[in-house]
């Protein structure tokens, strides 16, 4: 075996780590398997990596029209757009595919981590996570401008994460400035749904509870921390470079030239 080859299968691996993280950080309501192709489903929220076919095989690229149509059926059913997330692990048959079906292309984002050993976590403030479910909803829709109506949806979702989590909310008074979800999973703590409230953004919230989140994570003993971004969320990446994060690998959604991308 040459060196590319086991360069190639390295990063596959690595990538099926994470992978594997994020589906048991983030789990969908529901999930099939057609082959290696995870079908993620979730009725109560629209967020697209939970309403999604995941390839885990580059090899699995057998009978595709046939098996896009059975998950076109199930996405139907569900009222969700037919989407696929496309991370290395789909691999280079099944994006060519797409491109001469004339799929659309959209929503690239990085897998960033950062080893908790070199974090600069030094002078973060120790921040006990929130145990009121409720109120950290609360506090994190508020941040997002969610819609309340996905205020069960995103309740059921974090009722179903079996890994230990952390819930973190920066509040001034009753107002909640920034908030994000830590999953602990093994040596890794995945950080989620990371945001400001708009009206204090670049004063420094966000950084001061990502510190916090990586204190208590590295306390807990988890050794790398990880995290999913945008790739045209500049703000976010300036932010996640300057703590040390670095890229691991980008996945990106493709859907039917029929279907808008949203």
């Amino acid at each position: 075996m040459d060196q590319d080859t086991i360069n190639a299968a390295r990063t596959l691996a690595t990538v099926r780590r994470y992978e594997a993280a994020g589906f048991r950080a983030w789990p969908a309501a529901t999930v099939h398997y057609d082959g290696t192709w995870a079908v993620r489903l979730t009725a109560g929220l629209p967020a697209k990596r939970l309403n999604s076919v995941n390839p885990l095989d580059p090899s699995d690229v057998g009978r595709l029209p046939e098996r896009i149509a059975r998950a076109a059926r199930r996405f139907d059913a569900y009222g969700r757009p037919l989407t696929f997330r496309m991370s290395p692990l789909a691999g280079a048959p099944l994006s060519t595919y797409f491109d001469v079906e004339g799929w659309t292309r959209f929503a690239e984002s990085l897998v960033m981590c950062l080893d908790l050993a070199v974090a600069p976590v030094e002078g973060a403030i120790d921040q006990i996570p929130l145990k009121d479910i409720g109120r950290f909803i609360s506090a994190s829709m508020k941040v997002h401008e969610s819609d309340p109506s996905l205020r069960p949806g995103l309740s059921e979702i974090l009722g179903t994460i079996q890994p230990e989590i952390g819930l973190f909310a920066l509040e001034r008074g009753a107002e909640p400035l920034a908030t994000l979800i830590c999953v602990l999973d093994g040596d890794l703590a995945g950080l989620f749904e990371i945001a400001t409230a708009r009206e204090v953004r670049n004063q420094g919230h966000g950084r001061n509870l990502i510190r916090s989140a990586l204190k208590w994570a590295r306390l807990r003993g988890a050794r790398q921390a990880w995290l999913q971004v945008e790739a045209d969320n500049v703000p976010a990446l300036r932010l996640y470079d300057t703590l040390g994060f670095g890229e691991v690998y980008r996945y990106h959604y493709r859907r039917p030239p029929q279907v808008a991308a949203q």
